[in-house]
């Protein structure tokens, strides 16, 4: 088939490289987000997606909004059978989406209908799920409602951070989606709808959000801590510093929740249940090290506490 490719982020380009490399697909170009300014020089910076796409020789479409006239006529102009979409950042209007044969065809990391939303890797893992995947779905205007085509399924490891679960699912899923394609142009893929039972919700991760809350247990602080690592990352205050926390482990010891206990193997922190032992730790400033070897000399005051 003739592809169109929509998406931004790193977790998009196994599935562009694979559908790059399939014999049976020509992706003719590709709609990332536009680029972004970083660092002191202010130095633009192209998409993951925007990059592999310009290694490869692939014409790159930025537009600020999908329903820009000028982006609508170029897509238009290419003709393409199918437009594949990983993680792209922008809702479609439907006169876009109705512009390929086959539609916009997403893949989204979950089992839908559960976790519909910006951040359903996060979420899985803010809730405990034993299982989680990806599904293939025809696009529709309603956010994640499309009837779906193909789910793989990966299990969440007890150590799973969002971002290593996300880099196993941005691999299977690669290869789901370039099945869902092959099944679409050999007409033997039928879309079943969503049912309506099962159906929650994932918004975005905010750096407010990820923000630890000391007073909960500490399944569910080690839960949260690894939902939001390594983007955006979670944080406590420690009086006046803003500390950026890795993963944590648990104990069996007690402390007040959000109390600070200095030791000679790792630093604990009291939450609404038993303590845990901090790991990594970043503090304002400074590059990540371990929390013993920061609170060595950080010289915190014993009544201080994590907030």
């Amino acid at each position: 088939m003739r592809l169109v490719f929509a998406g931004t982020p790193e977790p998009a380009v196994p599935s562009l490289r694979r559908l790059l490399e399939s014999p049976r697909h020509e992706v003719v170009a590709v709609v990332t987000r536009p680029d972004t300014t970083a660092g002191r020089g202010r130095r633009t910076v192209r998409s993951a997606v925007g990059r592999l796409a310009d290694e490869h020789g692939i014409e790159v479409l930025t537009p600020a909004r999908p329903r820009d006239p000028d982006f609508v006529a170029r897509l238009t102009e290419l003709a393409p059978d199918c437009c594949p979409v990983v993680a792209y950042g922008a809702l479609i209007p439907q006169p876009v989406l109705d512009i390929p044969k086959f539609g916009w065809v997403n893949l989204h990391f979950s089992l839908l209908p559960a976790w519909r939303g910006a951040a359903p890797v996060q979420a899985a893992l803010a809730a405990g799920d034993e299982v989680t995947g990806a599904s293939t779905f025809r696009l529709e205007a309603g956010l994640d409602t499309g009837p779906v085509y193909g789910v793989v399924t990966e299990t969440i490891r007890p150590d799973d951070t969002a971002g290593a679960l996300l880099g196993r699912l941005a691999d299977s899923g690669a290869a789901l989606l370039e099945s869902t394609l092959d099944g679409l142009e050999d007409g033997v893929l039928t879309a079943v709808p969503q049912p309506p039972d099962g159906v929650s919700h994932a918004p975005k991760v905010t750096v407010e959000s990820a923000r630890v809350s000391w007073d909960r247990p500490a399944h569910l602080v080690d839960r949260h801590i690894r939902s939001v690592t390594p983007a955006p990352g979670a944080w406590t205050m420690i009086g006046d510093l803003r500390v950026k926390l890795g993963p944590v482990t648990g104990t069996d010891e007690t402390l007040a929740p959000g109390q600070i206990l200095p030791r000679k193997d790792g630093v604990l922190v009291g939450t609404g249940s038993t303590a845990v032992r901090l790991g990594q730790v970043q503090p304002p400033g400074k590059k990540t090290m371990a929390a013993a070897d920061w609170v060595r000399g950080a010289r915190l005051d014993p009544e201080v506490r994590a907030q």
